[in-house]
């Protein structure tokens, strides 16, 4: 399901043992687009100090009870590593994160959470104790390591999204309006659209727009350009936020534009599998 992302700022972050804080900010990779931490205010237990918390230990978020559950004690929020939020994150401050909680790296693979799909996927872990499983499990631990190294000193392609909010969207042939929210699949925290406010050119009409559909983001100018038309994003299915998106409204909007959704990849896999299963042994 998707959501916006204002409906995550402000979330009560729960551990397993009591209340860390509440999310203020998320960090989200420009390359992947995904959200790869939540920015987390503690409370006085912790002198108000600023936390990350990544999506690995997050829990199905209760909207009512406006609380994300996470799979963390507070004691290991309070001996985190401290990093300073309000600077941009290095990969070294990535690795020493990451490793306090055991949590493999991201970056390297071919899925939006290194080799998977979903956050909670990438946690190995090594269900046979037959012959081998102990030399196969030193020799993936090498060949972490290895890739460790060399993505040591990549670029995090890490932002902040209420940073980026307010950004100004042009088209091919114009400004169209400014960046007002992110809509984020929470099952695998990937952002699936920008939401643009188009007040500024027409009255207060809101469009979506898929990171797919973004031809360059100008960080230092604070644009984002779009490979659309104004008049095709004009006529474009309007967005309204009290409104959930199903996958039919969707289908709507990418029809509109010609182009191809997020999920048809998943769909013909599955519809593959089906096919496959009907074939005689």
């Amino acid at each position: 399901m998707l959501r916006n992302i204002k409906d995550l700022d402000g979330l009560a972050v729960r551990a397993t043992d009591g209340e860390v804080g509440e999310i203020k900010d998320m960090y989200f990779d420009d390359d992947a687009w995904v959200l790869r931490y939540f920015v987390v205010e503690t409370g006085s237990w912790l002198s108000s100090r600023k936390v990350l918390i990544s999506p690995a230990s997050a829990q199905q978020p209760d909207w009512y009870g406006k609380a994300l559950p996470v799979s963390i004690t507070k004691s290991q929020v309070s001996n985190s590593p401290d990093i300073d939020t309000d600077k941009p994150l290095s990969r070294q401050n990535e690795e020493l994160f990451l490793g306090y909680y055991g949590y493999p790296y991201y970056w390297g693979g071919s899925g939006l959470w290194g080799d998977g799909m979903y956050p909670y996927g990438e946690v190995p872990t090594y269900m046979s104790t037959g012959p081998g499983w102990a030399e196969q499990q030193r020799e993936d631990e090498a060949a972490l390591a290895a890739e460790r190294l060399r993505h040591r000193t990549d670029d995090p392609h890490l932002r902040s999204c209420e940073a980026v909010d307010g950004y100004h969207v042009h088209a091919k042939d114009g400004v169209i309006g400014h960046v007002s929210g992110f809509l984020v699949d929470e099952a695998s925290w990937a952002i699936r659209y920008l939401v643009a406010s188009t007040s500024n050119w027409w009255m207060g009409h809101e469009v979506l727009i898929a990171p797919t559909w973004i031809s360059c983001v100008s960080w230092p100018d604070k644009t984002v350009s779009v490979d659309l038309s104004r008049d095709a994003v004009k006529a474009a299915p309007p967005y309204d936020a009290k409104v959930l998106l199903d996958r039919e409204w969707e289908r709507k909007l990418h029809k509109h534009y010609g182009r191809t959704g997020y999920w048809a990849i998943g769909e013909a896999l599955a519809d593959w599998r089906l096919e496959a299963q009907k074939l005689p042994i």
